[in-house]
């Protein structure tokens, strides 16, 4: 009996989210609904209320890929398809032009484009394929998240939310 208990307290900690969002405490000013991206605490906050907020353990840029601004979230989709940018291209001209959505496709299961100015600038806050990258500089501006927990981001997120990203 001690074995099997022990085995599946086990699994359930094997299993459990190793980046699942948390409850903070936060005094950044921000409206609720408001999302900022840390990107040297490689953190994205979602405020909650005033004084609390979400927090979320993210991948972004790699360092020349870092960008900073106040974009907002101008388009969302599920299971979104993927189109590199030329300059992705460029460094890997075996990138395909587009890929459809899917749970190979390198945005993951959901995404949030970000807009300024009224344009797409190209850059995502979405899932990723490749979760071992959460935590890390990986992409190529992006903030990437593990699938889980860009579903719950989107589900709580609405289009115009705006985007702090430091």
């Amino acid at each position: 009996m001690k074995i099997r208990v022990a085995a599946l307290i086990l699994s359930a900690f094997m299993h459990a989210p190793a980046f699942a969002a948390e409850p903070v405490a936060y005094d950044g000013g921000e409206d609720p609904g408001t999302i900022v991206i840390d990107t040297r605490a490689r953190n994205l906050l979602l405020v909650t209320a005033p004084g609390e907020a979400l927090s979320y353990d993210v991948a972004v840029g790699r360092p020349s890929e870092q960008w900073t601004g106040v974009v907002y979230v101008g388009r969302k989709s599920e299971w979104p398809s993927w189109s590199p940018t030329s300059s992705m291209r460029r460094r890997d001209p075996k990138l395909p032009a587009t890929m459809p959505g899917g749970p190979g496709n390198p945005l993951g299961a959901r995404a949030l484009y970000l807009f300024a100015d009224g344009g797409d600038t190209s850059y995502r806050i979405h899932g990723t394929n490749t979760p071992k990258s959460i935590g890390r500089e990986a992409s190529s501006g992006c903030i990437r998240m593990r699938n889980e927990d860009v579903e719950d981001l989107f589900d709580r997120v609405d289009k115009g939310a705006l985007v702090v990203v430091r």
